[in-house]
């Protein structure tokens, strides 16, 4: 249900609807050439993990109007300019609600072609993504970048640097934050980043120092993303498995794009391994996980392969 639209400029436009009773917001991005007349195919883009839509599934968004698409990069419930309390609260569900709610919106204008929907998900957008389009049958075909589950990177930190004991200490801290809750206090929330450039300089994983340099500095920081999450949700998270019967998706493809030095590559090669044909691992030489959110020539070379694969699925 669109419940309102303001125009930003010529390419791309505020746009606010439903997902369950809440109102999300997103930018509707067009191509340059836009005609009123004419049906588009069109993507839905998901954000990373505490990410809002002006990062970098804006400016996935923004490449994929270029190339010719209706792109729609909209912030998921709780977070971001969207509705919904407590503020910075992640669940699998309300993902991949907000993605199918942006499907039936796009599936709604007149400018768009419903037979021609595409979903495209980055880092933890991939993985929820990947979990929408499995039971949703209107998304004809699915890429990602980086994707990562984000329930694995939970339960076994990355590259099962967390111990067990870790995990249960999350979960009695989302527990008694459940608790907490229940007498009427405000929802626990941690950073999801170090606080300071000297730790995240410490940190022994490059995925983690570089969300510093991304998230927390001019190159990608936004006022929106305050990079936070509520404690009480970490339990849903826990039991998420974002590639589980990914062989659903068959026969509609299915693309994956990594970074060959990604500390999250091998979420990508882990789940192609699973999935059922027609599918494609794309990996960006020398690309890190951030590289390929803003870093030329990795954006272009992920970017042309998205669109070769959308031209030839969503024609």
């Amino acid at each position: 249900m669109n419940l309102a639209i303001e125009q930003n400029d010529n390419m791309k436009q505020e746009v606010i609807f439903l997902s369950e009773d809440l109102e999300l917001v997103g930018h509707l991005y067009r191509p340059a050439d836009y005609q009123p007349e004419r049906r588009y195919p069109a993507i839905v883009v998901s954000h990373p993990f505490t990410g809002v839509k002006e990062q970098v599934a804006g400016r996935y968004a923004e490449r994929l109007a270029q190339d010719g698409y209706l792109a729609l990069a909209f912030d998921t419930a709780y977070q971001g300019e969207s509705e919904g309390l407590p503020r910075h609260l992640e669940t699998p569900h309300s993902r991949a609600e907000g993605i199918k709610s942006a499907v039936s919106y796009l599936s709604n204008l007149p400018d768009v072609d419903p037979e021609r929907i595409g979903a495209l998900g980055i880092a933890a957008g991939g993985g929820y993504a990947v979990f929408t389009a499995r039971t949703d049958p209107r998304i004809k075909a699915v890429a990602t970048v980086n994707a990562v589950c984000q329930g694995s990177l939970l339960r076994d930190g990355l590259n099962g640097s967390r111990s067990p004991e870790q995990l249960q200490g999350l979960l009695a801290a989302a527990a008694e934050d459940r608790t907490a809750q229940d007498r009427g206090e405000a929802a626990a929330t941690r950073s999801a980043l170090a606080e300071t450039a000297q730790a995240a300089a410490e940190q022994p994983q490059r995925l983690l120092r570089e969300a510093y340099d991304y998230y927390r500095t001019p190159r990608g920081r936004h006022p929106n993303a305050e990079n936070r999450f509520v404690v009480s949700g970490l339990d849903a998270l826990a039991g998420f498995d974002a590639f589980s019967r990914i062989d659903m998706l068959a026969p509609r493809p299915l693309l994956m794009i990594a970074g060959a030095d990604a500390d999250t590559r091998y979420f990508s090669e882990q789940a192609i391994a699973s999935a059922a044909e027609p599918k494609e691992l794309c990996l960006i030489a020398w690309a890190s996980h951030f590289d390929l959110y803003d870093r030329e020539p990795c954006v272009a070379a992920a970017t042309a392969k998205l669109k070769a694969f959308f031209d030839r699925n969503l024609p």
